[in-house]
């Protein structure tokens, strides 16, 4: 068996910075895979929150309870979990124009921003 040479101190200090690049764009990727894994945690959870207190007999997110307002349908009844997430999800549409979907509420008879004429609903006050 041949004898073996040690390693120097430099090739040593070479291969510590080549995995020190790998660890860091290895950890990069993982961090941008937690972050979408984040945000879409994030999106899930507005979705459920909204769509589940304003479906429920409540009618309201804690912030529309605090302010005593309430989601209903255009008729004024409970709306169903469905019609809460088609509300929330086209909020998503309110605020691609601008806000200007959000806006409306200001200026609509019904006080209705585009989100709630696409879902057919009303945000009234208890």
């Amino acid at each position: 068996m041949a004898a073996e040479t040690y390693a120097g101190f430099w090739k040593r200090f070479a291969a510590a910075i080549i995995d020190g690049i790998v660890t860091a764009i290895g950890m990069e990727a993982l961090g941008d895979a937690l972050d979408g894994v984040a945000n879409l945690l994030g999106l899930l959870i507005g979705w459920i929150y909204s769509a589940a207190m304003e479906s429920s007999p409540l009618q309201a997110t804690l912030g529309k309870m605090a302010l005593q307002i309430k989601v209903t349908d255009l008729d004024g009844a409970r709306v169903s979990f469905g019609k809460a997430t088609g509300r929330h999800f086209a909020k998503f549409v309110s605020a691609l124009l601008l806000f200007v979907g959000f806006v409306m509420a200001a200026f609509t008879a019904k006080k209705q921003g585009l989100h709630d004429l696409m879902a057919g609903c009303l945000v009234v006050n208890k």
